[in-house]
This record gives C-alpha cells, structure tokens and sequence, in this order.
C-alpha cells in the first residue's frame, strides 16, 4: 500500500507521557521508552504501541511485533512475552486518546479554506477537462485524461491517476485513486467514519488516521459513501463496480473483481474476497470476513463469516439452497 500521506505524527512520545495523558499511572522507566506511532497489532514496528481488544484478533496479537500493547486483564496472555501490557478496563477509549496525541488533526474533517480553483493549478495542463467551480487542496496530483465534474473538491494531497473520470458534486479526501476509475456523481470519498466510544455522558470521537485506496479500473456509483480508515486503510480492489448509493465503513477491505449492487452497506472492518457479487440492499455487520467467489442475495443480512464458493440468501443469511426450502 502506498504511504499515508494525509495526516501529520506528532510523535515520538515517550511512554509516561502516553501513560499520563490517558490517566494512568506510569511505571518506573516509562519516561526513557520512546514510541513511534500508534498502529494495528498485524501492522506494528517494534517501535509502536498496538491494542487488543477481541479474542478474534488473537492470531495478530501472538505474533505482533509492537513494543507496547494496550489491552484487558483477560486477553494479555495471549500476547508475546517482549511486549509490555498496558492492562485498561476500557481498551478502545485509552487508544482513541493514544491516537489523539499522535495524531491530533485527525479528530474532525474541518473545512479547508485554503483551497483554489482548480483552473489556478491546472491551466492546460495534461490533457485535464476541469468543470466549473472544482476547488482543489495542495499537493494535488491528477493523471493525464482525467475529467473532473462541476462543484467537485480535491482536499490535499489527494492522488488521482490517469485515464479517470471523477463526476460532479464529489468530495475527495484522504483519497488514493490508480488509474482508469470511474467515480459518479454526488460521492462523498475519504470522510472520517462512525467512530466513537461512548463514556458516560460524552462520547469519545476516535480519531481516522487511515484512508482510501481505489484500485486500477473501478467504478463507484452515484451518491456512494466511502469512509477512511481508522488505523489501517479501507481498500477497493482492481475491476470491482459498485451500483448507486453504496456505503463502505472504515477499514472495510474488497477483493478484485466484485459487483456490489445499490444500498449495500459494509459495517467497519469487514474485509471481502476476490468475485463476490452482492444483490442490493443487502447488509454486512463488522469484522466478519467473506469469502472468494461468494454471492449474497439482495435484501439478505450477513451477521457471521462466509467461507469460499458460498451462495448464501435471507436473514440471518444462510445457504441459498436451504432458504429456498425453507420458503415453500
């Protein structure tokens, strides 16, 4: 995957620091362990701090190689013996504060004032077809043969590669695009996702310092809603078509090659195989993984994993074979 290049680290920071601002008390030594970065258990240096927070991740968690981990009194144990614990009750809050020392701007998706018109940095340039009133960040880039429709934004740093048609009415940010992807019209690409931990009366916002990732030869219909990731990024694969109003959530990863049709909606960190076609309005909780080839009926909701070459129909979902006979 390409570098992040949307958000600004803060950091390195050292552990008592870390420790303090969450509200803990620190160790003696804290103050000398200098950490990095805040990442996911399976994409750690040895200079960063992790969390775990579910027994589903318990394969990551044995082998990460992240120096400090935030986790609970019952799932330390399964994490490498050269990996201090930071034992919490409440995994995720201490985390979304972790991130937000690190990565402070990551918290709200304020308007950009500082953006110009996009005839300003593209004047007959690369073969570019610009609508009216496109409004583009810094540190833009756009491939040659690229159209971009009337009213669209390109916030900073935003990457789109050649050969691609962006519609009207667009919002791109924290947004890779490679080559050849067609974007309609209305789309709203690279937002901050539905994340917060709820705390007594206040609920904590979790900062989103991932992004998107759209691969070579996608299209992505009109009014779809694609939001960035919150550590790790949300991905779309080469050749994969969405229909119209389709909503991705953070951290959702899609295969290659796969139809979804309109009103799908993927709940966070759910991650779909290569040649899975999914019929409309169908629904897909979190952190499940679906298999290659699978097919998932229109209106069905996916509440657990589905393995390779599966059709699967109705809610919950189940084989399409059985759903049919039960429905007699």
């Amino acid at each position: 995957m390409p570098k992040n290049p949307f958000f600004i680290n803060k950091g390195p920071f050292s552990l008592k620091d870390i420790v303090n601002e969450c509200g803990l008390v620190p160790k003696s030594g804290y103050k000398k362990i200098l950490v990095s970065d805040v990442k996911s258990l399976n994409e750690t240096s040895k200079e960063d701090l992790t969390f775990f927070y579910s027994i589903k991740y318990k394969n990551y968690a044995q082998t990460t190689k992240a120096k400090i981990c935030v986790t609970s009194e019952k799932l330390k144990k399964y994490l490498p013996n050269k990996c201090e614990k930071i034992v919490v009750d409440n995994v995720l809050l201490v985390v979304a504060k972790i991130t937000k020392l690190f990565y402070p701007s990551a918290v709200t998706d304020d308007v950009n004032i500082n953006l110009k018109t996009a005839k300003e940095v593209f004047v007959k340039k690369n073969n570019i077809i610009l609508g009216k009133n496109v409004l583009i960040g810094k540190k833009v880039f756009i491939g040659t043969k690229t159209s971009i429709g009337h009213n669209t934004i390109v916030d900073d740093n935003v990457k789109i590669g050649v050969n691609c048609s962006i519609g009207s009415n667009v919002i791109l940010r924290n947004t890779i695009i490679k080559n050849n992807v067609h974007i309609l019209d209305g789309c709203s690409i690279g937002k901050k996702g539905f994340g917060f931990i709820p705390n007594n009366i206040k609920n904590f916002r979790y900062p989103h310092i991932g992004y998107v990732f759209i691969d070579d030869n996608c299209e992505i219909g009109a009014n779809c809603t694609i939001d960035r990731g919150s550590l790790s990024s949300t991905t779309i694969g080469k050749n994969t078509f969405f229909d119209n109003q389709v909503h991705l959530a953070h951290n959702v990863k899609i295969g290659n090659n796969c139809i979804i049709a309109g009103q799908v909606g993927i709940a966070g960190s759910s991650t779909i195989g290569n040649n899975v076609m999914i019929g409309g309005q169908a629904g897909i909780s979190g952190h499940l993984k679906i298999g290659n080839n699978v097919q998932i009926g229109g209106g069905s909701g996916v509440l657990k994993n589905i393995p390779d070459n599966c059709k699967v129909m109705g809610y919950p979902a189940k084989d399409v074979k059985t759903f049919v006979k039960e429905m007699r």
